[in-house]
């Protein structure tokens, strides 16, 4: 499990989720299975259902009967339960972003450290991958990509650089798109401009926004009264969706009150700031640095 992905905030994530010895609980990511198995050693009977869309995390499956593992996005959460006869459940967790196995393999392209082609499906059978993205999307179109979801001030730019580098060549492999935009990337910081236009691409090739919102909102509707949700987030954006859920129940961060002035919400939250890693979790574990923790409870 270790090699495959060392689980971020394990600790406190679990703990989050107050466990119930014969609860039900949902993982929605479950990788390389290091938070479902820390859930099952708490639980006494109970029931885990983890998801993950990614074949490859199927290695990883504990052999226990109160585990199953459904191969498909949490976006589907709701009526994948509802199949499995589960209507309720007692706490959702959910740990975003891309384990550290979907990183280290060249082929999936999820890394601008390593070669490889620009693929960033998390779902491999899903046919659009970045290389399509890139090859067919429109100059203004990807601008708008990498503005809002790389959140890069000269995405202008960057899409320029690609239109012109692929009427004249190909644009397929890790390599060729550095090749397009390296000209474009701040001499001291260039690591972190090359993060934030793989960031965009991985977020558009897997609708990544856009699942999110439906898992939490479906995670809120499953919950049962004093249920809880845990999420860890990478980037601004996931955090800001999260938050702005469990505070105000939509994603605007808008609040929404009754005729008596009380908040309309789902949920209340137990975090009023995002719970951090230790110092010495950043130190052993490069992906806990960036990583922002959340819990909530359902009214």
């Amino acid at each position: 499990m270790s090699e495959y992905h060392v689980p971020v905030l394990l600790n406190e994530s679990v703990q989050g989720l107050a466990l119930k010895p014969g609860g039900c609980y949902v993982d929605v990511t479950f990788g390389g299975g290091g938070h479902s198995r820390e859930i099952l050693r708490h639980l006494d009977g109970g029931r885990l259902i983890a998801f993950d869309q990614d074949a490859d995390a199927g290695q990883n499956v504990p052999d226990d009967p109160r585990f199953e593992l459904v191969d498909q996005n949490f976006r589907y959460l709701k009526n994948n339960l509802r199949l499995r006869g589960v209507k309720e459940v007692d706490g959702v967790l959910a740990d975003l972003g891309v384990s550290s196995h979907q990183f280290d393999v060249s082929e999936r392209g999820f890394s601008f450290r390593l070669g490889g082609p620009l693929d960033m499906r998390m779902d491999q059978t899903t046919p659009r991958t970045a290389a399509h993205v890139l090859q067919h999307s429109e100059e203004s179109e990807l601008a708008d990509m990498f503005f809002k979801y790389g959140e890069l001030s000269n995405a202008r730019r960057v899409a320029a650089a690609i239109a012109e580098h692929r009427a004249t060549q190909a644009l397929e492999t890790i390599g060729e798109l550095l090749s397009a935009v390296e000209h474009l990337a701040p001499g001291k910081k260039p690591a972190q401009f090359y993060a934030r236009v793989f960031q965009a691409l991985r977020i558009v090739v897997n609708d990544e926004m856009a699942a999110l919102e439906e898992m939490l909102q479906q995670a809120a509707d499953i919950l049962k009264p004093g249920g809880r949700l845990v999420v860890i987030s990478y980037h601004s954006l996931e955090d800001r969706l999260v938050k702005h859920f469990m505070k105000f129940g939509n994603f605007e961060g808008v609040p929404q009150k009754d005729f008596y002035g009380n908040l309309i919400r789902p949920l209340r939250t137990l975090t009023n700031k995002p719970v951090m890693p230790p110092e010495n979790e950043k130190e052993t574990n490069s992906r806990a640095r960036s990583a922002r923790l959340r819990i909530a409870e359902k009214l």
